[in-house]
């Protein structure tokens, strides 16, 4: 396993970032390449990757309306924005549920464009954490989890024991409250379990 490592939070008004007022939203967006950028520039000399977080909407060139993350698969850097996924952004108000769909969802984009970082492409063999997405419903049809490609691939890349992977993640989503991948991952921990002991 890697371990994580929070740096302090850039001053992105100070930092020569492109923006524009998105013409559907009004909403402030920053250009993600200008941000991949200044990354690159941040990136410890100890990282394999650096990943930035934001509240501000992105988009990745003039002709598209927004992205909700990008990561370089070559230069390990990484941005996403949790602005679409508030309830303010699109006027509603924010409950215990509409924080949970916010993780969630959070996760997933945070999850898929660090495995951008360790040069995981889209993945397009099976309903996986990889699939590309180009609005919100696409991007909630996903799953939390990789599918066995991209998981080998990650194993490949770091190395760990799936099995105490899958125990570790199933922990978290019963605590975060998302009983569908908890369950998911029962069923692959016994799967994976009988494999190991002949028992099928």
């Amino acid at each position: 396993m890697m371990d994580a490592r929070l740096l302090p939070p850039l001053d992105l008004g100070r930092s020569h970032l492109t923006s524009r007022r998105n013409p559907a939203t009004g909403q402030v967006q920053l250009l993600t390449g200008d941000i991949l950028n200044l990354l690159k520039t941040r990136l410890p000399d100890d990282a394999f990757a650096l990943l930035g977080v934001t509240m501000v909407d992105l988009y990745p060139e003039p002709t598209w309306n927004f992205v909700f993350g990008q990561a370089s698969l070559r230069d390990r850097v990484g941005v996403y924005s949790f602005a679409r996924y508030t309830p303010q952004f699109s006027g509603e108000p924010g409950t215990a549920e509409s924080r949970r769909l916010m993780l969630r969802r959070s996760l997933k984009v945070l999850a898929h464009e660090t495995a951008h970082m360790f040069g995981i492409e889209h993945c397009i063999w099976y309903r996986c954490l990889m699939n590309g997405s180009n609005h919100l419903a696409e991007a909630d049809a996903r799953p939390l989890h990789l599918c066995p490609v991209d998981l080998h691939k990650l194993q490949w890349s770091i190395g760990f024991n799936v099995v105490e992977r899958y125990r570790r993640l199933r922990g978290f989503d019963h605590e975060a409250g998302f009983e569908d991948e908890a369950e998911w991952l029962d069923r692959r921990i016994a799967l994976i379990t009988r494999s190991a002991t002949g028992t099928e």
